[in-house]
């Protein structure tokens, strides 16, 4: 083997190595630059006027759930308090057995306000018309889902 082929696979090898460094790096300082959470609260208030129940009682009573287990690993004493209000859940009209649900609000900590939101895919059954109820709190189960999930991810 040649000297020069060697140094290459050599310097390959390290610029690899950084690379991957680097890029755990990154991923760590990312980690360590998101916020700490003390507490989450939900506010459902601009649900329950726009909507009513049972939808705002659904979002009050699964999306701190749904939070906490999304930022599992960010919850300390010393964080700062998480609040979510919700304005707006909408079930989508169904086109062809499929429907698109949204759901939206703010989320806001350390004086910061944010818009957020969520859109979900619906595909009904010959089951949802006979059980309305239950298949309205399945799509508003998956939104409140969807939104904990960006929430984390992009808070």
């Amino acid at each position: 083997m040649s000297s020069t082929g060697f140094t290459r696979r050599v310097a390959i090898a390290a610029m690899s190595a950084f690379a991957l460094l680097a890029g755990g790096a990154r991923q760590n300082t990312l980690a360590q630059s998101r916020p700490a959470i003390r507490n989450v609260q939900v506010d459902v208030a601009p649900l329950r006027a726009n909507v009513g129940d049972p939808t705002a009682s659904w979002v009050e009573r699964e999306l701190p759930g749904e939070l906490a287990q999304a930022l599992a690993g960010r919850t300390t004493p010393r964080g700062r308090a998480l609040v979510v209000r919700i304005d707006y859940v909408t079930l989508g009209a169904k086109k062809e057995s499929w429907a698109q649900d949204n759901i939206s609000g703010v989320a806001m900590t350390g004086g910061v306000a944010w818009p957020v939101r969520a859109i979900t895919r619906y595909q009904s059954s010959a089951e949802d018309q006979a059980m309305v109820q239950e298949s309205n709190h399945q799509r508003v189960t998956q939104l409140v889902q969807a939104l904990a999930y960006w929430i984390a991810r992009d808070f």
